[in-house]
């Protein structure tokens, strides 16, 4: 599975797959895409599953790497939250056309610090801030007027600074999978899987994979 030279260094991971970190990895592909997207390069597939076990899947934007996993913010009350409510698990998938790459992964998904989602929410543009108020993220919505004039109430009663609402926060993917994949000539592409038994696990397995 994996082939160590003296030194200690995989010789079959090298170049884009180099590193015995898959967090920082992950980071290094994400910061290389932002030369090369036009537009969201953190942009993220996420996929979550009802209790009935009916799968379902939506963009998102990825916020943060850390060293325990891939952080992204939403509504806590919107379909993907109430379903991470019933199953806190997830996947997700970052694919560049651009640079013909993709990082996915899945496992267990937690709440991110009340700290750490008051201190993003504070970094975002104040209207943003307002519409994340107002919205009711997943339910019927009268008309867009109707929003939009909320909007303005909230912005103009909180002196254009909304504080984060309750039903709004971060969520953090701890993996104890994920793949990294880039294009090959002819349909010869490269995979390299990374596995550990729980989040807590310090140690990964490596193996490469047919593509």
């Amino acid at each position: 599975m994996i082939h160590e030279d003296a030194n200690g260094r995989d010789k079959e991971r090298d170049g884009l797959f180099a590193g015995s970190d898959p967090f920082a990895m992950a980071q290094r592909w994400v910061d290389t895409a932002w030369q090369h997207e036009p537009n969201d390069a953190n942009a993220m597939a996420l996929a979550t599953v009802t209790a009935e076990g009916l799968p379902n899947v939506r963009m998102v934007l990825l916020k943060e790497i850390d060293a325990d996993g891939f952080v992204f913010y939403t509504n806590r009350t919107s379909a993907k939250g109430s379903e991470l409510a019933s199953v806190a698990k997830a996947a997700g998938v970052l694919h560049w056309k651009s640079m013909r790459q993709q990082v996915r992964f899945r496992g267990p998904v937690e709440h991110v610090s009340e700290a750490m989602s008051d201190a993003y929410f504070a970094s975002r543009h104040p209207q943003s801030r307002a519409a994340a108020v107002v919205s009711q993220q997943s339910q019927p919505l009268e008309s867009r007027k109707a929003m939009l004039d909320e909007v303005t109430r909230v912005s103009e009663q909180s002196g254009g600074a909304p504080e984060r609402p309750a039903h709004w926060g971060g969520y953090r993917i701890r993996p104890v999978e994920i793949e990294f994949w880039a294009d090959g000539e002819h349909r010869t592409h490269d995979r390299f899987r990374w596995t550990r038994d729980t989040p807590e696990a310090q140690g990964w397995r490596v193996t490469r994979l047919y593509p």
